[in-house]
């Protein structure tokens, strides 16, 4: 499953509602659908707000209760929104003795973030540290919004990030040739 972009609060404003009443109308009466739900307004919304979690619950007739307790079960789903780079840093035996604590250091650095990760105040990027991504042959890797990276060193972690914030900056106009390389990459 692919992660949404960010989205600055789910269910707070009418098109994510439109959004939240579509989902709960598809699976209106199906029983055991509480995860799918779950995993549509995330992926529609970007995270599962209270507010979310509270329509969810009256419109499946589980109380608020049940529904948290399945959100906070799972660890795919999220409670607080996240960036918009999502950065995920193994820490597999292979990665952790390969130095996954030296990438997480040198990327929360970089970005000014706790080594344990967490958000940017500019909710451009959220680090993780995950358990194993698969790709042992590759420690240490990271995944950047879906895309591996891997055999890293912290400089080039760094390079990794560095390069999505400059990517970033272009298409946002921070540069004079932004036009240019945005129009290549299509």
């Amino acid at each position: 499953m692919m992660m949404s972009a960010y989205s600055p609060g789910a269910c707070d404003n009418g098109e994510q509602s439109r959004v939240l009443e579509k989902i709960l109308k598809k699976y209106k009466g199906s029983e055991g659908a509480l995860i799918p739900v779950l995993q549509e307004a995330q992926e529609a919304l970007g995270y599962l707000s209270e507010e979310t979690l509270k329509k969810i619950a009256k419109a499946t007739g589980r109380t608020l209760a049940q529904v948290y307790g399945v959100a906070t079960f799972y660890a795919q789903f999220r409670l607080e929104p996240i960036g918009k780079h999502l950065v995920r840093i193994c820490h597999g035996t292979a990665c952790h003795v390969a130095g996954a604590d030296d990438i997480d250091a040198a990327v929360c650095g970089h970005l000014g973030l706790p080594e344990e990760g967490g958000t940017t105040g500019d909710m451009e990027f959220t680090v993780e540290k995950v358990v194993c991504v698969g790709a042992c042959s590759l420690a240490p890797i990271m995944i950047v919004d879906g895309v591996a990276h891997g055999r890293l060193n912290p400089d080039k972690a760094r390079s990794v990030i560095k390069s999505y914030q400059k990517s970033e900056n272009e298409r946002s106009g921070g540069g004079a040739r932004s036009g240019k390389r945005a129009q290549k990459k299509k």
